[in-house]
């Protein structure tokens, strides 16, 4: 099986080619769900602050109730551009195409009944003298799908298109526009086209729409640019499309087809609405109308003209005019890239790769939250750049790509988590309790089974006279069952005190505990093992005398130290072991339960370590075969503080003993002599022959250590 990185590395690649050719080859088909996203963050987000330059002349309800239905006669319009003239108005758009004559006009109904029309009200003339001597732009509509070759208004303004290689901006084939005794009154015009998406909604609209090879501002545009003075309109291209669109001095950011994508400013009635009505009537003051943007537009539900946004489903288009206005005055439309797609593939390789990083760092356990979090950050981060930079990037794409990245990413890790477990399984499925298998398995990130350097307790124990046992049990199936009851007698509290068994080598056991898994104070639970495993031999043997017919003892060596803990072995065949001169000792140890005819010895080493109380005999300085540097071997003899006896015992031993060291024989074989005769121990006997031998021997220079030269 390859490598984890090399894994990870192939399904940065497919992942990322995956998402980055869909997102070239179907960007339509999941443009919706972009679009919902962002429309989620403006719902998100909540209304902003609107322009109060920019007041809206609504044609609604209570209006149409008042001067009757619509359309009204055109001299009530002419009577409300006049009145909004009188109190300063700034600039007026009407989001109004009157493309045929009044049919109420008077003069009409003159000629129809043949009357003489000189003198008569025309109302039409009415409002083309109204419209001429106010700052009234007239709103037209281009028709997309039913050609004409009917002329669209002039405009009094140069549109200058530089490096332009292909057609970006939106071709119309029909025009809809006002009567021309009213466009020639009028100083300019804008369309009033908004052209929903798929889903109907408005998000963003063409500044420009090219009609016969000239090109035509919208209604928003024309009136901004005629408020900023701006004569010339300079529209740059690049490979990719529109890249700049210049007003006088002002850039305007648009996308590559000079489409603003509008940054609504809120749902409904955001702005401040005036009703036409009141208009009519003169209600209003200077303060309402002077030097603002006017927009005349109906709110009104029977006269259709009403558009969904992501702020608000139902808004009047009117309004939508309002919102690009606003854009433009404060600068803040949202911007797509001229490069937008080379930027969201970069943004897609950049997340697929970041996330495959940081997820295959984490175990499952926590890989939810941590998906959570970079769900969080990814949204948040759109968020941002939306409407702190104004930058509109695509959402779903690396959505899509982090939600496959998460997929793959818990796919390679079942896969290596669970061969992770089978090695973890294989290798210590005999060797540790099930405590600590639960332990590796659920965190096999912590078991390193390359090999490194671990300071270990190390124990082994041995059967006494096995051969003699083996003779006694003559089948080599009674031995079996005799060696299974026996190891696992011996095995249970080894692995109930956090201990790994390395290996059964006949009649012996050898564990070792601080690996694979660390074990606080494993001197100590070695050593309260050894003792556990003496004290149930009497409860053992009432077992073994009975189905074996034989009573069963054994000796017990521990040391601590380092070792080299690891899998070694062949490349076809390895284990999990531990190696080192400190296991050699431990063995050398156990064999020394027998000259000294005790059950548990212990090094030095491992004493220094024990950090509980024990009462603990010194049993001699040995050099044990294959070690040079001698050693302080010790016999534990329970745990606790000792008894009076025992205390008053291990001192005149103390005592004894170190009469022995400094050569002085005569006087430490009396008092092993009587510390035999008191306390029938071995270790004094064994003593007292030493001193003998010593005090015949004569020796002149004596370091106390005994030498064994066997195992």
């Amino acid at each position: 099986m390859k490598s984890k990185q090399q894994i990870l590395i192939l399904l940065f690649v497919l992942i990322s080619l995956f998402i980055s050719s869909a997102y070239i080859f179907l960007p339509n088909q999941l443009q919706s769900l972009d679009n919902r996203i962002r429309d989620f963050y403006f719902y998100f987000r909540g209304p902003e602050q609107t322009s109060e330059n920019i007041v809206i002349i609504d044609i609604d309800e209570r209006s149409i109730k008042e001067l009757g239905q619509w359309p009204w006669e055109r001299d009530k319009v002419a009577q409300i551009l006049q009145n909004l003239t009188q109190h300063g108005a700034g600039i007026i758009g009407v989001d109004i195409v009157f493309a045929e004559a009044d049919k109420t006009s008077p003069k009409r109904f003159a000629k129809k009944f043949g009357l003489d029309p000189h003198g008569i009200a025309d109302y039409d003339v009415i409002l083309a003298q109204t419209i001429a001597t106010t700052p009234t732009i007239l709103g037209y509509q281009f028709d997309f799908d039913h050609k004409n070759d009917i002329e669209p208004p002039q405009i009094p303004a140069i549109f200058v298109e530089k490096h332009k290689i292909k057609e970006f901006i939106p071709q119309a084939v029909g025009v809809l526009p006002n009567l021309d005794i009213l466009q020639n009154a009028s100083y300019s015009s804008g369309y009033m086209n908004n052209i929903p998406d798929e889903a109907g909604m408005i998000r963003s609209v063409p500044l420009l729409i090219k009609y016969h090879d000239v090109l035509y501002p919208s209604l928003a545009f024309e009136m901004y640019r005629i408020a900023i003075s701006a004569k010339k309109v300079t529209i740059e291209y690049s490979d990719a499309g529109v890249e700049m669109l210049k007003v006088g001095k002002t850039l305007i950011d648009t996308d590559r087809f000079a489409k603003l994508h509008v940054n609504f400013r809120g749902p409904s009635r955001s702005y401040r609405y005036i009703s036409a009505i009141d208009v009519y009537e003169n209600n209003i003051t200077n303060r309402d109308i002077q030097g603002k943007f006017l927009l005349i537009g109906t709110s009104a539900y029977g006269l259709m003209d009403l558009r969904s946004t992501p702020m608000d489903n139902v808004i009047a288009g009117v309004e939508v005019h309002a919102n690009i206005i606003d854009n433009l005055i404060n600068q803040d439309m949202l911007i797509k890239p001229v490069l937008e797609e080379i930027i969201n593939l970069a943004i897609i390789v950049f997340i697929t790769f970041l996330i495959i990083l940081i997820y295959s760092r984490f175990s499952m356990t926590f890989l939810f939250s941590i998906y959570l979090l970079s769900l969080y950050l990814l949204l948040y981060f759109n968020y941002y750049m939306l409407f702190s930079k104004h930058i509109i990037l695509n959402s779903i794409f690396p959505l899509i790509s982090m939600v496959i990245s998460l997929i793959a990413i818990l796919g390679v890790k079942y896969i290596f988590e669970f061969r992770q477990k089978e090695i973890v399984k294989n290798s210590f499925s005999k060797k540790v309790s099930k405590q600590v298998m639960e332990d590796l398995l659920l965190n096999p990130e912590q078991t390193n089974l390359s090999a490194k350097e671990v300071e270990t307790t190390i124990y082994f124990s041995d059967i006494r006279s096995f051969t003699t046992i083996s003779e006694t049990l003559h089948s080599p199936k009674k031995i079996t069952e005799f060696l299974n009851f026996y190891m696992n007698s011996m095995v249970i509290p080894i692995e109930n005190n956090q201990g790994t068994i390395d290996k059964f080598i006949g009649d012996a056991i050898m564990a070792y505990w601080n690996a694979p898994l660390e074990v606080e104070n494993h001197a100590d639970k070695g050593v309260i093992t050894a003792l556990y495993q003496i004290a149930q031999r009497d409860r053992l043997n009432k077992t073994i005398k009975k189905d074996f017919g034989f009573d069963v003892d054994y000796g017990i060596g521990i040391n601590t130290g380092d070792v080299v803990v690891g899998e070694i072995g062949s490349k076809g065949r390895s284990d999990y072991t531990i190696i080192g001169d400190a296991v050699n000792l431990a063995s050398r140890l156990e064999g020394l339960c027998k000259p000294y005819k005790v059950r548990l010895v212990i090094s030095e080493f491992t004493k220094e370590k024990l950090t509980q109380k024990y009462v603990i005999q010194l049993l001699d300085i040995v050099r044990v075969k294959g070690k040079h540097e001698p050693v302080k071997i010790y016999e534990v003899l329970s745990t606790g503080d000792a008894d009076a006896k025992k205390s008053l015992e291990l001192r005149e031993y103390e005592t004894a003993h170190q009469l022995y060291l400094n050569s002085s024989f005569n006087d430490a074989k009396k008092k092993f002599e009587v510390l035999y005769k008191t306390y029938d121990k071995y270790l004094y006997k064994l003593y007292i022959k030493r001193c003998e031998h010593l005090i015949q021997s004569d020796i002149e220079e004596f370091d106390g250590v005994f030498e064994y030269t066997t195992k």
